[in-house]
């Protein structure tokens, strides 16, 4: 019984199957954590969300940032981008099923007895364990409630760009939608940004990578997280970033969570 966490999939169908293979997983006894990211940019999102729908049971997938936008363009909220590829979704027989399965999975999972948490981008420095999983069941209860559609019309922005207790309403499922699924760099005092989406050290004056950031309140935490291509399969203490990059041709990773160490497998883009 294995349990293994992939990093960003964007519709790159075949390449998942070849680390399934890799890792020898069986859908009887092992478990799949996927970062976020299911969907969008590569050629196969609806064989994606089709194979994961059938391993529902052994799947435990976040939403991310292309997720979400999936769903808001299925709620006629935003229109496509010229590069989404997901129509493959929308036009399909089984798109009512489908879109109903992604907008019911998690923004966050923590699983105490492995002693991992998972979400799409990062956790703001001035969450704890507890504040992050508040935040994330209120924005899962719009996401699944019947006022879902309209709100996706009102999730997009970049404000507030920093945390506060006293957040209400639209501004604190928006600060939500943000940190845990666009996150890449912050200000030491956690302000977001979303200005810079290049490699460790190529951001700007005064912003540091989100868990570069003094992390006070979530620093005992061991992170699993997606979404930063330009970073790249990177590991600090209680860090794991598995986005490498797959849709971009470079190589779909993952991490096996129940072993010591937690070793790492990839398979490129394009088979040998």
């Amino acid at each position: 019984m294995a349990t293994y966490a992939v990093g960003d999939i964007q519709g790159c169908y075949d390449p998942l199957r070849r680390l399934l293979d890799r890792l020898r997983f069986d859908p009887a006894a092992d478990t799949l954590w996927l970062v976020g990211d299911l969907v969008n940019r590569g050629p196969h999102s609806v064989e994606v969300l089709r194979l994961l729908h059938r391993l529902s049971e052994r799947v435990v997938a976040v939403l991310g940032n292309h997720d979400l936008t999936l769903l808001a363009v299925a709620a006629g909220q935003v229109k496509p981008k010229r590069k989404d590829t997901f129509h493959t979704i929308l036009e399909a027989p089984d798109r009512d099923e489908l879109l109903d399965w992604l907008r019911r999975r998690p923004m966050l999972h923590h699983d105490a007895a492995l002693g991992f948490t998972m979400v799409h981008a990062g956790l703001p420095p001035q969450w704890d364990l507890a504040l992050a999983q508040r935040c994330a069941a209120e924005l899962e209860a719009m996401l699944r409630g019947p006022d879902w559609t309209k709100f996706m019309g009102r999730m997009f922005g970049g404000e507030p760009r920093c945390w506060r207790e006293d957040l209400t309403g639209d501004d604190r499922l928006r600060f939500t939608v943000n940190a845990l699924t666009r996150m890449r760099f912050c200000t030491a005092d956690g302000a977001l940004s979303f200005s810079e989406k290049g490699p460790l050290d190529s951001q700007g004056a005064g912003l540091l990578p989100w868990f570069a950031a003094p992390r006070r309140r979530n620093a005992d935490l061991k992170i699993v997280f997606g979404h930063w291509a330009a970073l790249g399969y990177y590991r600090a203490p209680g860090i794991y970033a598995l986005d490498s990059g797959c849709v971009w041709g470079h190589r779909l990773t993952a991490i096996r969570l129940d072993e010591p160490g937690a070793p790492a497998f990839s398979v490129p883009a394009v088979a040998p």
